[in-house]
Formats: structure tokens, C-alpha cells, sequence
């Protein structure tokens, strides 16, 4: 059977490019598309978007109840995707997120969201980024003593800085040397303090995705990279997670569960 998916932030960058990937799905079916004020909040005159209508966001729950979601993908901001959530929670819909910059208490309403159904958050959907964050952190423990330093950049109008993709790396560095002192950019007389990770965020163009750690020692340097040539990888990505999350128990899950197809 079809998975019967719904997409919100619709009219949005990633809205848009998973409605035009699931076209090629055997696997998904998009039921419902909503977006904050219909498709008019983002400056589209168009009811419709890849042959699907546009419907008011305030709406997703009596949606999901009478259309029988099996999973929601969202890419919107942290207000939103706490509202989609608790919208999922109450329906027992399973939801995927890729959004970032969560605060502290919208991260624990996705987290109290878990305790009812089904719940994917991902930095990142790229197959890509998942190696690498492996890759850094096998570099990181073996370089121990090596300096550290992580670049990042994206499109002009991404919202938080640094990436949650970048902030996922920084992580996977602590985790395998200790907390380290993060320090964003440098100005004026800035020597390295030993430990700290320097960390360089730049928006600029439409720049979709482009994420380097770079380790130095005395006499080498190893650079660890990912670039994203198109959205449509993050939106791959995300119905992938949509696809395998439908119908699991309540519950906390990432994308490593299924990049390794976990039950």
C-alpha cells in the first residue's frame, strides 16, 4: 500500500522540492499540502503547486484525522514545526522534520510530541552528510591533537547560524574529544586557544549546502567535505524517512535508523 502523506511549509524552498520528488514515488501518495495562510503567504498566486492544492496550515489536524495521514514532512521554522507536532501527536500521524534553531522548550515540545507518535528529526537527509559525520568523528578521535576548524555555507535567506548540520558535526567532535570552546569567527588579536573548534558561517546566493571540517597538525592538513548540488537530495531524503517511519510505534528516531533500516 501507498503511504498517504502530507507536506507543510508547501509554497516553501523545501516544501516545493518534495512535492516535486514524490512524483516519482511508487511508495508515497500526497494527500494534503498546507501552508500558513494558504499558497498566498509566500507571494504564489497559484491554489495549486506540483498538482497538488495548497490549504490553510491552521487546518492540518482535522486533515490528518479525516484524510488518514500516515506521516507529515516538515521543513518550516520552530514555531511552526511545534504546532505541527502537537497537530501529529494528537492524531497519531507520524511526523519528519528537517527544521533547525529549535529553542530549548520547542525541542522538548517535539520531544513530548514523541511520547504520542512517531517522531524523525534530522539536521540533514543527505546519505551523504550521514558518512561524513562518520568520517569526522573517526577523524577527530585519531587526529586528537590536531586543530579543528569547521566552514559552512548556505543561501542567503537560511534563517540560523550555525547550520544544524554544522552544530551535528561540532557535536560529533565533542563527542569524541570532549566539550570543546566553540568560537564563531574571529576579529582583531584572536590567537587559538588549545581546544577550541573555530566555527564560520556564510550565507550568500542561493548556496544550497556546503559543510568542511578541516584538521591541521604541524606538517599536514585534512579537509573532510560534503556539498549539496540540489535540494531534491535533502527531499529524497526526507520521504525516505517518511516512507519507513508510517505506522511505527510512538517514540524518538533519526535518520541513522533509517539509513540502517533499523525495525
Amino acid at each position: 500500500m501507498m503511504g498517504r502523506l502530507a507536506v507543510t511549509g508547501a509554497t516553501g524552498r523545501m516544501g516545493q522540492e518534495v512535492l516535486a520528488a514524490v512524483a516519482d514515488r511508487a511508495d508515497l501518495d500526497v494527500v494534503a499540502a498546507v501552508n500558513r495562510g494558504g499558497a498566498e503567504a509566500d507571494g504564489d498566486e497559484s491554489a495549486t503547486i506540483a498538482g497538488v492544492d495548497i490549504e490553510p496550515a491552521a487546518d492540518l489536524e482535522s486533515i490528518l484525522a479525516e484524510r488518514e495521514v500516515d506521516a507529515v514532512i516538515d521543513f518550516t521554522g520552530p514555531e511552526s514545526c511545534v504546532e505541527y507536532a502537537r497537530a501529529c501527536a494528537a492524531t497519531g500521524t507520524a511526523f519528519v522534520t528537517g527544521t533547525t534553531g529549535l529553542g530549548e522548550e520547542q525541542q522538548a515540545a517535539l520531544q513530548a510530541a514523541s511520547e504520542e507518535t512517531a517522531v524523525l528529526q534530522a539536521a540533514n537527509f543527505s546519505k551523504g552528510i550521514a558518512v561524513l559525520r562518520s568520517l569526522v568523528r573517526e577523524a577527530a578521535g585519531t587526529l586528537d591533537d590536531y586543530d579543528v576548524e569547521l566552514v559552512e555555507a548556505h543561501h542567503n535567506g537560511k534563517r540560523d547560524a550555525p547550520s544544524g548540520t554544522a552544530n551535528s558535526l561540532l557535536d560529533d567532535i565533542d563527542a569524541v574529544r570532549g566539550e570543546s570552546e566553540r568560537v564563531h569567527g574571529r576579529e582583531g588579536e584572536a590567537p587559538r586557544s588549545e581546544g577550541e573548534v573555530g566555527v564560520h558561517a556564510v550565507r550568500a546566493g542561493n548556496v544550497t549546502g556546503l559543510h568542511e571540517v578541516w584538521l591541521a597538525g604541524g606538517h599536514e592538513e585534512l579537509r573532510l567535505s560534503h556539498r549539496a548540488e540540489s535540494r531534491g537530495v535533502f527531499a529524497e531524503g526526507a520521504l525516505d524517512a517518511a516512507s519507513w517511519l508510517a505506522g511505527r510505534d510512538a517514540g524518538w528516531y533519526d535518520f541513522d535508523d533509517v539509513l540502517e533500516g533499523g525495525a
